[in-house]
């Protein structure tokens, strides 16, 4: 639709002027057929569409799951134009939509900004500003998703909190999270996912963290990164905006390179198996982990739903936070033993006649030689590894794919399975197939019986696709 054909209203902030966005289009709506143009190009225009916001404070950016009477920003990605999706909003009841190409504004519920994706990030910087509470960010190669999860649960014992929903971790999944956190909230717990470098720095900007976690830095996303030392460079950007804000971080004393990391923090609060404010050590109950925790010289068991011992640290995690924030170590037990995790992550199935650890939504060097390093040493019987391919490895790819191939021949196992052309040329006798696809039809031909079954990979993978060919 031309924009000659529409009336143009014009909401702008200039030097001097704060329009009231509500008033205007109360009192002063755009003759029929027209529509709003909305300057975003500086943060004062913001606190009108957050009056908007605060009218409508349900956002929505994807119309398939569109409610009615929410704002709906039509952001765009690198095969679709979601501007073009603004009709569709408006026709399943969006009280506005945000977009930003005048062409497809159809009416005056149409708002009109320079970039959809910032007007977004500024307006949930605008509503992170509104509160005054503690803001915990996390991040990390492995974890930051259990440990958000299990820091909510144990925050969530005495606080009122609000938490990032699966993994909406990126630049989109940040403000969203944001923009959700309602007046009631006593504790927000952002989880944070980066690739490349300045990705966490931009993060830090839109939710300004008052505490921070980063769970590791592995070999995760290494081809974004550039290597290791990349990777803790952007995940130090955490830290990097807590030292700048005075801001406390919570802190592994068992991985001493984020004691060089942090350094010049002056809040900091410790954990881990021997050095730290707040010790534990992992205990193991067949694959379940159980941690003890030493606190006023007694000694507590904490059980969990997590399988491994590599989840450790995100519990203790949980604990260091809780315990800091006032939690009692009872509470806190409760808070873990009642975590069950789920998508994937560390989830301990029955399927038939077999046992199976699925823990496939994520994968990367780190994490794949914990996982089964775990798996050897747990007291199970008739052991199979099904493992997908590690994504984002760039130059590195064959290189940790030959380590890991290495690694697993290192022990006896009833069947091993590789998936992913990751894989390709280095099956050592093991089965391969270049998709879960392929290996699920092998599977639903050779049923394994009385099995106990680790499943890895990266979320690319698709290897639940393998565990839904298992009969029973």
């Amino acid at each position: 639709m031309a924009m000659s054909n529409q009336a143009v209203t014009v909401l702008a902030s200039r030097k001097g002027t704060k329009d009231n966005l509500l008033q205007t289009l109360s009192r002063n709506p755009p003759i029929s057929g027209g529509f709003f143009i909305f300057t975003t190009k500086s943060i004062v225009d913001i606190p009108a569409l957050y009056e908007l916001y605060r009218q409508h404070p349900l956002i929505q950016t994807d119309t398939r799951k569109l409610a009615k009477g929410c704002i709906f920003f039509a952001l765009s990605g690198a095969n679709f134009n979601g501007n073009t999706f603004a009709q569709e909003a408006l026709d399943k009841g969006a009280a506005y939509v945000i977009i930003d190409d005048a062409a497809y504004a159809h009416n005056s519920r149409c708002i009109v900004v320079e970039d959809t994706l910032d007007t977004l990030q500024q307006l949930a910087r605008y509503h992170r500003r509104q509160f005054s509470i503690p803001f915990i960010a996390i991040t990390g190669s492995n974890g930051k998703t259990t440990t958000k999860e299990l820091v909510a649960a144990v925050l969530g014992k005495r606080f009122v909190t609000y938490a990032t929903e699966g993994n909406l971790n990126n630049h989109i999944g940040v403000p969203l999270t944001l923009l959700k956190i309602k007046d009631d909230a006593e504790m927000a717990i952002i989880e944070m996912g980066a690739n490349h470098q300045k990705e966490i720095a931009s993060y830090c900007e839109i939710a300004e963290p008052t505490h921070g976690i980063i769970t590791n830095c592995g070999k995760a996303h290494i081809e974004g990164f550039g290597g290791i030392e990349g990777v803790r460079k952007g995940k130090g950007e955490l830290y990097d905006f807590l030292r700048a804000h005075n801001g406390t971080i919570f802190r592994n004393t068992d991985l001493e390179y984020l004691e060089g990391m942090a350094h010049d923090i002056a809040s900091q609060v410790t954990y881990g198996s021997a050095n730290g404010q707040y010790i534990g050590r992992p205990l193991m109950n067949d694959v379940f982990l159980q941690v003890a925790v030493l606190t006023a010289n007694t000694e507590t068991t904490l059980n969990t739903h997590l399988v491994g011992a590599y989840n450790f640290p995100n519990v203790m995690a949980a604990v260091a936070t809780g315990l800091h924030f006032g939690i009692s170590i009872d509470e806190i037990k409760a808070a873990i033993a009642a975590y069950s995790p789920d998508n994937s992550r560390s989830q301990w199935l029955q399927k038939g006649t077999n046992k199976i650890i699925m823990d496939a939504y994520n994968a990367n060097p780190t994490s794949m030689r914990a996982a089964i390093l775990n798996f050897a040493e747990a007291a199970l019987q008739n052991k199979a590894l099904w493992i997908g391919g590690m994504k984002e490895m760039g130059s590195e790819e064959q290189n940790e794919h030959r380590e890991l191939v290495s690694l697993i021949s290192q022990y006896e196992w009833q069947d091993v399975i590789l998936v992913g052309k990751e894989f390709n040329g280095l099956q050592n006798g093991y089965k391969w197939f270049a998709t879960s696809a392929e290996a699920a039809d092998h599977i639903k031909a050779h049923q394994p019986q009385n099995s106990s079954i680790l499943v890895k990979g990266s979320r690319g993978s698709k290897m639940e696709v393998m565990v839904e060919a298992i009969q029973g």
